[in-house]
């Protein structure tokens, strides 16, 4: 039997842990593997934690792990987590200090794609990569590497006599269902959600994959164009496990397509309905399948989903079709109303920093989204993570290359027309507008649920966006009176 340390990066990735602390899902499926082959196993979640190197360097002098994996992870997604990759790999080099004959483990999205980058630099302590979908690849090398056989495991890259090696990927896992998070090994304290009312939050996946093409992100080519989904009973018995032994409050699906199939996403709504259970649910989808969804929302509201994410990400044609959306602003706005009509809170991202940019695209990105109105909206800069396909075609306008950097806040592309400096002006001021608008539409809305989430949710987003983030020289007010 081995001990196996699982660690997550002391990063703190603005704007969604302003509001809430998710626990890392796949570090939890990951752990939960760990315990089936009989290992001793621990997760440290330093990045919830908000605990720092030193404290990672303590742990492990503490357990003296055979192991120590970690992952480019940030709360709720995957997909744009190329920012902790530093600091993840800082872990594995704490690791190898601290005992050279640890074994370090790295696995996400970014080490998936750029393993050659990150196994050519010789400053790096990595042992191997797990590429892809990980549970596998660990249960496999796990039982290979005290037989040296771990080269011979699919889904690795490793370095073999000073180059580097890449093994045929694994098959997806068919019956994701089989996987069993370590629930039990978080400290459960650590995740709420802090928009009121406040409560424990968990993440949950009810399917994996996705098939869409959006330029900016890595699913579809992390998941290989695949799309997998659990059995709809399966997912509630989680959920009331969640409930029951870990008093969940809130639920957030992390599926970056939760919705994809309607017979099977109604099903669900359906079983949630029937059992009443008393969580609230956020999920993200697509704005077509809020379309396609008309005559069930209901379903939503009464299923317990309070809260949905869309990327609206432009209000210029120009730039949607960059990014390849396939929606367009009219689409955008007929799904956002019809979740405003059903009750259900709206959170819409807006990008800004293209190539192309100006001052008056800044300007009718603003115009959108306050003509679209979501209740919650979001202005990431473009990021080229340089596995998108995105990437290829901004990269002659790239000026930073630290990783560390690739938040969605700080700009990374320069455009033909504005500095770098006047697109971190131009983030406030779209914050500024949008919520100096709706600051007075949240003081006038009827008490109750809506206006109580709405104002804790623009507290904390604003104290926030105060604390971590000076927008000097957007000649906008830091502050609003929202008359409480």
């Amino acid at each position: 039997m081995s001990k196996i340390l699982f660690v997550t990066a002391p990063y703190f990735c603005w704007g969604v842990q302003s509001i809430g602390n998710w626990p890392p899902l796949m570090i939890a499926y990951l752990a939960g593997v760990s315990l089936e082959e009989g290992h001793d196993t621990n997760i440290y979640d330093a990045m919830n934690k908000k605990h720092s190197f030193e404290n990672i360097r303590e742990k492990i002098q503490r357990y003296q792990p055979d192991y120590v994996m970690t992952l480019d992870y940030l709360p709720v997604t995957g997909a744009i987590s190329t920012a902790t990759v530093p600091a993840a790999l800082k872990i594995l080099d704490i690791a190898k200090e601290e005992n050279p004959a640890i074994v370090t483990l790295l696995g996400g999205p970014h080490p998936t794609f750029m393993y050659n980058e990150i196994l050519e630099d010789k400053q790096n302590h990595v042992d191997y990569i797990l590429m892809g979908e990980p549970e596998q690849t660990l249960r496999q090398l796990l039982a290979a590497i005290p037989e040296g056989t771990a080269k011979s495991v699919k889904g690795i890259a490793y370095c073999e006599d000073g180059k580097v090696v890449a093994n045929e990927r694994q098959t997806h896992i068919v019956e994701l269902d089989a996987l069993k998070p370590a629930w039990h090994l978080l400290d459960w304290d650590d995740y709420q959600y802090k928009i009121t009312p406040t409560g424990r939050m968990a993440s949950i996946l009810t399917s994996r994959g996705c098939d869409m093409g959006c330029a900016f992100c890595s699913q579809r080519l992390f998941w290989r164009d695949d799309w997998r989904c659990r059995k709809p009973e399966n997912v509630i018995e989680e959920i009331v496990h969640l409930i029951d032994t870990y008093q969940i409050s809130y639920i957030t699906l992390i599926d970056p397509y939760p919705t994809k199939h309607r017979e099977r996403w109604e099903l669900l709504l359906n079983l949630l309905i029937e059992r009443k259970l008393g969580v609230l649910i956020l999920i993200e989808t697509r704005v077509e399948d809020i379309i396609r969804d008309a005559d069930i929302l209901h379903k939503y509201r009464e299923a317990g989903i309070i809260h949905v994410y869309l990327g609206a990400e432009s209000g210029d044609e120009d730039n949607l079709n960059v990014l390849n959306k396939g929606t367009d602003f009219e689409q955008n706005k007929q799904a956002l109303n019809l979740l405003r009509a059903a009750d259900i809170m709206t959170e819409a991202s807006f990008m800004i920093g293209f190539p192309n940019e100006t001052w008056d695209s800044v300007q009718k990105n603003i115009d959108a989204a306050i003509d679209l109105n979501p209740d919650i909206a979001v202005f990431p800069v473009l990021t080229p993570f340089p596995f998108t396909s995105i990437h290829n075609d901004v990269k002659d306008q790239i000026r930073v290359f630290d990783y560390a950097k690739y938040n969605l806040v700080t700009p990374i592309i320069e455009p033909y027309t504005m500095t770098m400096e006047e697109i971190t002006q131009a983030l406030g001021m779209c914050y500024m507008k949008f919520y100096g608008n709706k600051a007075q539409e949240i003081v006038a809305l009827e008490e109750g649920f809506k206006k109580t989430y709405m104002l804790s949710a623009f507290k904390l987003m604003m104290k926030d966006h105060g604390e971590h983030f000076d927008f000097a020289g957007s000649d906008m007010p830091m502050h609003f009176n929202t008359g409480t």
